[in-house]
C-alpha cells in the first residue's frame, strides 16, 4: 500500500508552490504528485453565493467522490487519469493529466482534510502557513496573472469566499497536523527535509 503525504493550507499560503518545489526535487522517483484543484466541479455546478456569484470555495466545489476514488485507485497500484482544471480561464487549452501508482503519493488542497476519507489515508499530514496580508496579496498576483481573472472579482472572491471558507473548513485542521510549516520567508528547508524523507521511503 501506498504512503501518503497530505499538504493542506489556506489559499494563497504557498501549497501549490511547495509542490511544484517537490516535484523538481524528485523528478526522477517513484512519487505520484495530485492536487484538487483537478476535481472542481464545472461552474455550472458551482453554488451561487447571495449575490449570485459562484462560490468555488467550498468543499461542495470539489468533486470529492471522484478525487478519493482515484486516491484509493493509486494507493491499491491503478493508475488514472484525469482532464485538467483550467479555473475557466478561455486562454488555456486543458490536456488529460495521467497519474501513475507509486510507492508514494503527495496531495495537495484546500479542503483534503475537511474530505474526512481522504484525511483517514494520509500517513503524514502537514500545513502551510502564512500570514493573511501575504496570502491575499499572493491570490491577487496568481488570479491575475495566472487565471485571467479581473481585480475587482479577485477582492470580492477573498472577502466573501476565500476567507469563510479559510476560517470553516481549512484552518480548524491545522492544529492536528503533524509538521505546520510557516511560509514567510520561503520553505527551502522544509522542501529539503521532507525531499529527503520521501527518498528513504522510496528506497527502503
Amino acid at each position: 500500500m501506498a504512503y501518503v503525504i497530505g499538504i493542506s493550507g489556506g489559499s494563497g499560503s504557498g501549497k501549490s508552490t511547495f509542490l511544484r518545489s517537490l516535484m523538481d526535487q524528485l523528478s526522477d522517483s517513484a512519487v505520484t504528485f495530485i492536487s484538487q484543484d483537478d476535481y472542481y466541479l464545472t461552474r455550472e455546478q458551482q453554488v451561487p453565493d447571495s449575490n449570485g456569484i459562484k462560490n468555488f470555495d467550498l468543499p461542495t466545489s470539489i468533486d470529492s467522490e471522484l478525487l478519493t476514488e482515484h486516491l484509493q485507485k493509486l494507493m491499491s497500484g491503478t493508475d488514472v487519469s484525469k482532464q485538467e482544471y483550467t479555473f475557466n480561464n478561455p486562454l488555456k487549452d486543458a490536456t488529460t493529466k495521467h497519474f501513475k501508482a507509486n510507492p508514494v503519493i503527495v496531495i495537495e488542497g484546500l479542503f483534503i482534510y475537511h474530505f474526512q476519507k481522504i484525511a483517514e489515508m494520509c500517513d503524514m499530514k502537514l500545513f502551510i502557513d502564512a500570514p493573511t496580508d501575504l496570502r491575499i496579496i499572493r491570490r491577487i498576483n496568481r488570479d491575475q496573472v495566472e487565471r485571467n481573472y479581473p481585480l475587482d472579482d479577485v477582492l470580492y472572491r477573498y472577502q466573501h469566499h476565500v476567507s469563510p471558507a479559510y476560517e470553516s473548513y481549512i484552518l480548524p485542521y491545522r492544529d492536528s497536523c503533524d509538521f505546520i510549516i510557516n511560509n514567510v520567508n520561503g520553505m527551502v528547508s522544509a522542501i529539503q527535509l521532507l525531499t529527503t524523507h520521501i527518498k528513504h521511503l522510496i528506497d527502503g
